[in-house]
């Protein structure tokens, strides 16, 4: 069987968005709730779906004023809601391989159940880094603010572990001229790398130097969240003006985007400087809640697909630089319907484009199999980027990788049943497909 070829395999877990001062810091996780439902809007969507408020969920809250236990109850009550979701095989994972858990989680064994994973919390065994050993994770990248200065990074290499613990180069918050307080960010880059950042030259210094700063702590690559992914290259003169009026306050929504579509080729143009792989994540529509991102904020699990037109939006990067091969570019999307028709050609045609797998939505057992059946036939196996679990939630990183290898044995057995390849190929694809291809992709 393939996957029993695979399945004890290290993880690489390239890009995610874990807290390094876990890492860095190695204290026990506070309790069950705040570990496995507080942070997780993969959790929490659902049960505000029907009705439960995110105030009983301790959303919002400081730690202080939660009552966990009551918040786990919560969960155990409703967990019939979870069936046929990926969030409910994570969670049976998390509860059986992790925490040893054989009970069925309900209303009656709530109490029992988070007994149980509280006093494991207590212990060495369930610190962050030794769960890094226990899950096999070689490398593990976390997304992080181009004004961060990486000290949570700095310290776990100082602390000598084995696992690579590295940052991500996130610039949204300087990048999107309509992200919250971008002017403000701005003045920060600019006073973070003595560089004029109003000036189109000294924008571009200063990202270089925040992005040398990165690879400096190991980096290997960059992050864009797009709503709906446009790049346009403008002459110097034209990007000026637009910085000007997006500077002072003149810029309206269109010239904040023509901007921001700019910028990204700047990006990418960088990356084929200084090696950095760049992530292109497109197609959400943030907060579209109104109310909960009003009184919560960001990240409340109202997050929704959107269309994408990868050709026409990717046009102007591709064209600037994806003839080059010393460009990685990983896509990542949220509409499944270009896989076939858009992605997957152009996967199989640009040598700088890589396509990611299944993203948030679509990051479960079918979602894998739909994606695997509509790309290799135009793409191939060797221009996919592997797998990454993107998620926040620790516990659920062995979780989902296993679900990616059990996917990919399942696909690959079918393709054998079809007779387009023999046992040593699908072999050879297995091992890709778990590791090499992340591997290659983000040059790890």
């Amino acid at each position: 069987m393939l996957y029993e070829t695979i399945r004890d395999l290290p993880i690489l877990s390239p890009h995610g968005h874990t807290v390094p001062e876990w890492f860095s810091q190695d204290r026990a996780f506070s309790d069950p709730a705040d570990l496995l439902i507080v942070p997780d809007h993969y959790v929490f969507r659902m049960l505000y779906s029907q009705g439960i408020g995110l105030d009983r969920l301790g959303i919002g809250q400081p730690p202080e004023a939660r009552d966990p236990r009551a918040i786990f109850r919560l969960l155990a009550e409703n967990w019939h809601l979870f069936l046929g979701t990926p969030s409910r095989g994570w969670l049976d994972h998390t509860l059986r391989e992790v925490f040893g858990i054989r009970e069925t989680l309900s209303g009656a064994t709530s109490d029992a159940i988070y007994d149980a994973i509280d006093a494991a919390l207590a212990t060495e065994a369930f610190r962050p880094r030794a769960l890094l050993d226990r899950f096999g994770i070689e490398v593990l990248a976390t997304t992080d603010a181009a004004l961060d200065d990486l000290s949570a990074h700095a310290a776990f290499a100082a602390s000598g572990q084995r696992c690579r613990l590295l940052p991500t180069f996130r610039p949204d918050a300087v990048l999107n001229p309509a992200a919250a307080a971008w002017a403000e960010n701005m003045t920060r880059l600019g006073a973070m790398t003595g560089e004029d950042t109003a000036t189109l030259s000294g924008y571009r210094a200063a990202l270089r130097a925040r992005r040398q700063h990165f690879i400096a702590h190991g980096a290997t690559a960059t992050d864009h969240a797009i709503d709906r992914l446009e790049t346009v290259w403008l002459d110097d003169s034209v990007a000026q003006a637009l910085l000007d009026q997006c500077l002072t306050g003149r810029a309206d929504e269109a010239a904040q985007r023509q901007l921001h579509n700019h910028m990204l080729i700047e990006m990418a143009q960088m990356s084929v400087d200084d090696g950095l792989v760049m992530q292109l994540h497109a197609g959400s529509r943030r907060g579209t809640n109104a109310a909960l991102a009003d009184r919560y904020g960001p990240d409340m699990g109202a997050d929704i697909p959107l269309p994408q037109n990868w050709v026409e939006g990717a046009h102007g990067l591709l064209n600037r630089v994806g003839n080059d091969p010393r460009l990685t570019l990983i896509a990542f999307t949220l509409d499944e319907s270009v896989y076939a028709r858009e992605l997957a050609p152009m996967a199989g045609h640009w040598p700088a484009l890589r396509l990611g797998p299944p993203w948030w939505f679509h990051d479960s057992p079918n979602g894998v199999r739909r994606y695997l059946d509509q790309v290799v036939e135009t793409a191939g196996y060797y221009n996919l980027a592997g797998f990454n679990d993107d998620t926040r939630a620790l516990m659920s990183i062995p979780a989902r990788h296993d679900m990616w290898r059990r996917a990919v044995a399942a696909h690959l057995e079918d393709q054998m049943r079809a007779g387009y390849f023999g046992h040593a190929d699908a072999e050879r694809l297995a091992m890709w497909l778990a590791t090499g291809a992340a591997q290659e992709a983000y040059r790890l």
